[in-house]
């Protein structure tokens, strides 16, 4: 075997397995606007995710104050004609104690393996963009809500609903709590094949 494999780079495997093993979704923030340009250096490390017949099917939106807004009005909306007043102030609180927002979408394709392929791949560079936030110490949470699925929320983001589907809504800043986690062993989720 070579000392080296051209075009191939070592890093530090135990540093980078740490990364991977420390990062977490985030549900406390800290106030305050972690800025964009630590976001646009990590959607540059995104788009190197792997997709098939390099189609690139993501776009990233970022959401700016106005925007912002509006989703918290509409979230309220639909939270309070759900579950009630109660739980749309809460809802309320909880979305203003959110320091930023981005969206990432997918290209819709009429072809159902491509879609899977490339809705796996806006994934990878979901994960990509979050390790690499993570390592700024900004923390990310994922959402998939109910509001996301509404084509009033495309409307509000300015996303065409023919064309795109929401991968997902991520909240982002510095992370207030760091919650612990456990995950299954390997030997619960390996199963070798003579």
């Amino acid at each position: 075997m070579p000392d080296s494999v051209p075009g191939l780079r070592r890093f530090d495997a135990a540093s980078f397995a740490e990364a991977i093993r420390a990062r977490r979704s985030i549900d406390l923030f800290e106030p305050g606007h972690p800025g964009t340009a630590e976001l646009l250096e990590g959607i540059e490390l995104a788009r190197w995710a792997p997709n098939h017949r390099l189609t690139q099917p993501w776009r990233f939106y970022l959401i700016g104050e106005r925007t912002a807004e509006e989703l918290v009005r509409f979230a309220v909306e639909h939270e309070t004609a759900v579950k009630g007043e109660r739980a749309g102030a809460a809802r309320f609180a909880r979305l203003k104690s959110i320091p930023a927002f981005f969206v990432l979408t997918c290209a819709r394709s009429d072809d159902a393996l491509r879609q899977q392929e490339d809705y796996a791949a806006c994934c990878c560079a979901a994960q990509n963009l979050m390790l690499y936030l993570w390592q700024c110490e900004i923390g990310v949470k994922w959402t998939t809500g109910a509001m996301t699925r509404e084509r009033k929320f495309y409307e509000i983001v300015g996303i065409d609903f023919e064309t795109e589907m929401l991968v997902g809504f991520f909240w982002y800043g510095r992370p207030k709590v760091v919650p612990t986690q456990k995950r299954r062993e390997v030997s619960e989720i390996v199963v070798e094949r003579p």
